[in-house]
C-alpha cells in the first residue's frame, strides 16, 4: 500500500512539471472535415453508408468547418447533431443550392455573436461567381462565436478552395487573410478549411504571410498525432501531404493538434479526406507554470 501512495504521489508530481498536459475543460475540440458530397456513383461509400459514422465522429467535438456539404447532407447532420447549431449557405444561390460549408458548434459552450459569408473572387459579394480561374463558385462561411463560460469571443472562418484553379488559390488565400483581418480586430481567429494545397505552396504561404496566421500544427504544446495526409480517396491514405488544415491567430494555445481515420461499420472510411483536430485554448498564450 505504502509504494502505491509513493507511486501515485510520484506520478501526481510528474503531471504537474508540465510535462504531461492535463486535460483542459476550457480548450475547445476544434476539427475541420471535407465530408465528401452525396454522389450517387460512390456505390458502397454512398452518403447513406457514412453518415453515421461521420456523424458520430462529430459529437465529440465542439466547433466543426465542413466542406462539401449539400444541402440534404446538411439537413441529416442538423437532425442527428441535436446539440450543435449550425450557420451554412449554399454556393451557388446563398441559400440552398451547391456546395456549404456550415460551421457547426456545441450550443452549451458557445453562442452566435455575428455571421456572413463572402464568394471567393474579385467581387466577395457576388453570389454564385465563380473568381478567377476557378472551375466552380468558392466561399468562405465566418462567424463570431462567443464562450458561455468565461465570454471570450472569437472570430471562426470555413472554407474550400478550388480543385483547379492556381490563381483562384492564390487570391483566395490572400483574399481571406484581407477580409478576415477586417472582421476579427484583435479577435483571436480560427481558420478552418479544405485548401487544395500542402503547406509548402504558394497559396498556403500567403495564408501565413506576415505572420497574421500560423499552422495550428507548427503551434501545438504536444506533438502532432495520425497520418500527416489528409487525402485517401476511398482507397488508402495518400503520401503527399495534408491539404485540409488548421491556421489561428492569437491570443489563444494550441494545446493538442491531430489527424483523425474514423471508419464506417464496415470499415471503409467515412469520407475521402479525414479530419484534422486541434484543441484550442483562447486566452493568453503563454503557457502557464
Amino acid at each position: 500500500m505504502l509504494l502505491r501512495l509513493l507511486g501515485l504521489v510520484g506520478l501526481i508530481g510528474f503531471f504537474g512539471t508540465g510535462l504531461i498536459p492535463a486535460e483542459d475543460p476550457a480548450a475547445l475540440s476544434a476539427v475541420t472535415y471535407n465530408i465528401r458530397y452525396a454522389n450517387p456513383d460512390d456505390g458502397p461509400d454512398f452518403w447513406s453508408n457514412r453518415v453515421d459514422a461521420v456523424t458520430s465522429f462529430l459529437k465529440d467535438h465542439d466547433l466543426a468547418g465542413l466542406q462539401e456539404v449539400t444541402f440534404s447532407q446538411l439537413q441529416d447532420l442538423q437532425s442527428r447533431l441535436t446539440e450543435f447549431d449550425s450557420y451554412g449557405v449554399g454556393r451557388d444561390d446563398g441559400k440552398q443550392s451547391g456546395e456549404h460549408a456550415p460551421i457547426f458548434y456545441r450550443r452549451n459552450r458557445l453562442e452566435e455573436v455575428q455571421r456572413g459569408t463572402f464568394w471567393l473572387g474579385e467581387a466577395p459579394e457576388a453570389v454564385g461567381v465563380a473568381g478567377w480561374d476557378a472551375a466552380l463558385p468558392r466561399i468562405c462561411t465566418w462567424m463570431i462565436l462567443r464562450e458561455k463560460q468565461n465570454g471570450a469571443t472569437m472570430l471562426v472562418a470555413n472554407t474550400h478552395f478550388d480543385h483547379r484553379g492556381e490563381q483562384a488559390r492564390r487570391n483566395s488565400a490572400k483574399l481571406i487573410v484581407t477580409r478576415l483581418g477586417q472582421q476579427a480586430g484583435a479577435l483571436p481567429v480560427i481558420l478552418l478549411g479544405d485548401f487544395n494545397c500542402q503547406s509548402g505552396s504558394e497559396p498556403f504561404q500567403a495564408l501565413i504571410a506576415d505572420g497574421f496566421l500560423t499552422d495550428a500544427r507548427e503551434m501545438s504544446e504536444t506533438p502532432p498525432t495520425g497520418p500527416e495526409s489528409t487525402w485517401n480517396g476511398f482507397k488508402q491514405i495518400d503520401t503527399r501531404g495534408a491539404i485540409d488544415h488548421v491556421l489561428v491567430r492569437g491570443p489563444l494555445r494550441v494545446l493538442e493538434f491531430g489527424v483523425f481515420d474514423p471508419k464506417t461499420r464496415s470499415g471503409r472510411f467515412a469520407s475521402d479526406h479525414l479530419p484534422v483536430h486541434a484543441r484550442i485554448r483562447i486566452g493568453p498564450t503563454s503557457r502557464p507554470n
